[in-house]
Order: structure tokens, then sequence, then C-alpha cells
């Protein structure tokens, strides 16, 4: 009997890794002979390079790159083949690597992240991956292109400092110096979000306030990324305004497309093709998946999402374990899901949960496996 664990970390609390030994060590205690893998689940966020490298391998380039304020910051990339990379934006331009604080987000660049492609592409790589979540930025992606060799300059004609607050400045969009080995590449964005770069759903009013916005800096950055829009569809003919996913990353996704060619694709979808998860399933008994909270986002595009259909096409039972249930968190049951076991155990509060989230989950699988063993004996 071979059970198969891929769960996604519970934000703030237990990492994919510490799932997954919680659950192994549980099934063993109460079923012998039993055959478990784990598998590092990681939604295009932060840690999917750890995610991926575990389970396929390939080897990291470390270099120093420019930071979200401008400071000097050690990233990686991880190298999976010759030609093929994993580019985690969160490493070079991530909202982890400096402390929060109002007004960020007219500030911060994705410089480094075009650091990191550029480095990518001299090394020789024509198919680039790139996972663009817990970004710290709302730049529209100018701080990647310039350091591709986008110039974007100001009414009279001088190249500006590639940060929010000057997306509203942009006259002209000059091309000419343009990475040419970009047209020679492949390019990949795990985005797991379908906002628009414009409207009340875009990259400003939507991620501008978890980067540091204020209302009055929110309207500059909508009216910047309205401003770039124009600049992008009179530069290239292309119509990024209300591209699904194009606000990804305070607008990586739409400059990515724009520029780079590249394809929007599911975060897990990706994670799940990379590292050929249908082989890892194709012997198993059951499936476990889960993640912090369930709702009815966990159906569209999300982790329980791809790992029940994949499961779903070859019969395989899927069991999600969760923190909590939202509204609507049935509806996980038509992508492959089969059950949800929550870890609380009794009323409590928030605070409670999340301090006491490794014995809780402890709880949750002893009860799960012995659930499953009454099926067994039915």
């Amino acid at each position: 009997m071979k059970f198969v664990f891929a769960p996604d970390s519970f934000k703030g609390t237990l990492s994919s890794q510490e799932i997954i030994s919680i659950l192994t060590k549980k099934a063993r205690q109460h079923f012998e002979n039993i055959q478990t893998q784990g598998v590092l689940i990681a939604d295009g966020g932060e840690g999917t390079i750890e995610a991926v490298e575990q389970m396929k391998g390939g080897s990291r380039k470390y270099l120093e790159v420019t930071g979200p304020l401008g400071e000097k910051v050690n990233a990686h990339y991880l190298r999976l083949n010759e030609k093929q990379v994993l580019i985690e934006m969160a490493t070079a331009s991530g909202i982890t690597l400096i402390p929060y604080r109002e007004g960020n987000a007219l500030y911060t660049t994705s410089y480094g992240t075009g650091e990191l492609i550029k480095d990518a592409l001299l090394s020789g790589a024509d198919d680039i991956i790139i996972s663009i979540g817990g970004s710290a930025t709302n730049d529209g992606g100018i701080g990647m292109l310039m350091a591709l060799g986008v110039r974007f300059l100001d009414d009279k004609g001088k190249e500006m400092e590639p940060i929010g607050k000057n997306l509203l400045n942009i006259a002209r969009i000059d091309t000419k110096s343009l990475n040419k080995r970009i047209k020679m590449a492949k390019f990949t964005v795990m985005c797991d979000v379908t906002n628009p770069l414009v409207g009340q759903n875009g990259a400003a009013y939507v991620f501008g306030p978890q980067k540091g916005a204020n209302k009055e800096q929110l309207h500059l950055l909508e009216s910047g990324m309205k401003n770039y829009a124009a600049k992008i569809k009179e530069t290239l003919g292309i119509d990024v305004a209300d591209l699904p996913g194009g606000g990804a990353a305070g607008g990586m996704g739409a400059a990515l497309v724009a520029f780079c060619g590249a394809f929007l694709q599911s975060g897990i979808k990706t994670i799940l093709e990379l590292i050929n998860f249908k082989d890892i399933i194709a012997d198993a008994d059951l499936i476990i998946t889960g993640e912090g909270r369930i709702d009815g986002q966990s159906a569209n595009g999300k982790v329980l999402d791809g790992i029940g259909q994949y499961a779903k096409e070859r019969n395989i039972p899927v069991i999600a374990l969760a923190g909590g249930m939202g509204d609507n968190a049935h509806l996980v049951y038509d992508c492959g899901i089969d059950s949800i076991m929550v870890t609380v155990n009794s009323p409590m509060s928030l605070e409670t949960a999340l301090d006491n989230a490794e014995p809780l989950l402890e709880d949750c699988a002893d009860r799960l496996f012995r659930f499953i063993k009454i099926g067994m004996n039915l």
C-alpha cells in the first residue's frame, strides 16, 4: 500500500516538509509495510525552488543582485538542465526581503529579477520558468525590463529610475537594446491570479495595499499603470490593460507577456509537470494534500485543484487537510478531492490554533488514519 503526501504549506505555521514528516510518522504508527512518499509543494511563491529541487534535482546559481529598495541582496536561481532554469522572483524582489513600510509600493523595483533572467540567458538557457509570487513590487515590471535593456524615458528624454512612482512619467519606451536572447527563449510564468493590469481588480488596487500603498498612493499607481499600458500598446501594439494575470506581482505578468512573449500558467500545474507528478502517483493507493484554509478559491487553479485533477484522471482517492474551512469549500469535491479533514478539534481562537499547529495536525493525522483503517475493514 502506497500513500503519497503532497501538501502545500500552512502559511505562517507549518512548512510542506513539516506536514509530510508528521503524516509519515503517524501513518507508520497505524499501518505495517506501508510505503510513503512525500512531495514538497509550492504554488509559485517563496519556496518554489526548494520544492522543485528536492523532487527534480538541479544546481543553484548564486549571484548578488539589486534588491527591492535598491540594496544589494544575495539571490539564486535553479538550473534544471543545460537549457532550462527556474527563477523565483521572491529571492531577488521578494516582500520578505524588506520591512513593511508605508510608501514602499512607490519605490520598490523588480530590477534584481531582471538581473537573474539576464544571467540565465547569458549562461545559455532558453527555457525559462519564472515564479512571481511573493513579490514586493508594484513597478509594472519596468525594473526587470530595464535590467534586460529596455529604456523608459520621460518627456525630456531622460531615463528614469524603474520604480512604481515613475510609471506615470513614462513618455516613451525604447526597446532597441532589449536583450536579443529573449526572442530565442521560451518563458513560462507561474501565475495563480487573474487580476488585470488596471482597474479596481488590477495591480495597484489589489496588490498595492499589501506592499505599503495608502489610498492616495493607490490612485497614483493606478494612473501610472494606465499610462504604462498605453505606452506598451503604442510601442509594441499589444494591449495588456485587461490581460488576465497581467496585474500579478504588481504588473510583472503583463511585462513578461508583452516584452518576452511569456505564457502565463497555473503555478501548481507547472510544479506538477516539472516534478513528473503523474509518475509519482502512478502506483499510489491514496493521496493526502492540504493547505491552511480551504474555500471556494481552492477549486480554482490552486494546489488542491491541480492535485485533485491529476488524481481524478487516475481514480486515486484524495483527502485534503486544512486548518479551517471557508465559504464554498465543498467545491473542491468537483475537482477530485474526496474529503476534507480540519485540524481544529475544539472551539479556539485563531491565535491558539496557529500557536498549536503542530500538535493539532498530529491529532488530525491520527484521527484520519484511524478512519482509513475502519474503512478498510468495512
